[in-house]
């Protein structure tokens, strides 16, 4: 009981500050959350740019009052770090992941890792082109951060790639050249798939696959 008045009180608490973020006089807002405000924030983004977009575009879109989008996101350079942190993050853990599951051929864990980076970007379409596009945008104690966690990134390609040269399974004479234009490849989706389209995003992952294992210096079966 004595947990259960705690949580009600928590509550009640979180309910008073967002009606003390309430424009007087106003009628009552209808509940949102944060993760709704950041799929306004995102759409938004995406089809006006991020300094096209205002806080009360964001708030309008999650049908809200901007101030009650302030007592999530004190700014929007918040909200935009809070989208790009957390696909690159995604990113980063689905690669990690594939990369594991691959086992030890260079080759499989080449095109593991391009599908899964593939397929992130192309079914959280939205997300990646906001975090491919607007590094400009972000607050300049941020890009630092943001940065590091783009190099995790690139390092899990760097490392197969690095790995099927020392073992005789790639060929390729620049490594580091082709590890960029994999990566770069593999991000530009983003930007011009259709999920509407006559490909679908397996088969997009698929081909791509076996179009670095190929850029790779690859002579086996894709």
């Amino acid at each position: 009981m004595a947990v259960q008045g705690r949580r009600r009180n928590a509550a009640d608490g979180k309910s008073r500050e967002i009606a003390a973020h309430a424009v007087p006089g106003a009628a009552a807002q209808p509940a949102v959350s944060e993760e709704l405000l950041m799929q306004a924030a995102i759409k938004a983004f995406v089809e006006k740019g991020f300094h096209g977009t205002s806080m009360r575009d964001i708030a309008a879109r999650a049908g809200t009052s901007v101030s009650h989008s302030y007592y999530y996101f004190p700014s929007k350079q918040q909200l935009l770090w809070q989208i790009v942190s957390r696909i690159t993050q995604e990113l980063q853990e689905s690669l990690g992941k594939a990369d594991r599951e691959a086992g030890p051929d260079p080759a499989a864990r080449l095109a593991a890792i391009v599908r899964a980076h593939v397929l992130l970007h192309t079914q959280r379409q939205d997300e990646s082109f906001i975090g491919n596009s607007e590094l400009r945008s972000l607050r300049a104690e941020d890009r630092p951060k943001f940065i590091e966690m783009r190099d995790r990134v690139s390092a899990i390609f760097k490392g197969v790639i690095n790995d099927g040269i020392e073992q005789g399974v790639f060929t390729c004479p620049e490594p580091v050249e082709v590890t960029l234009a994999v990566i770069t490849m593999c991000t530009a989706i983003a930007g011009w798939y259709r999920p509407d389209g006559p490909v679908s995003p397996q088969v997009m992952a698929n081909r791509y696959a076996a179009i670095a294992l190929r850029m790779a210096g690859y002579r086996g079966a894709a």
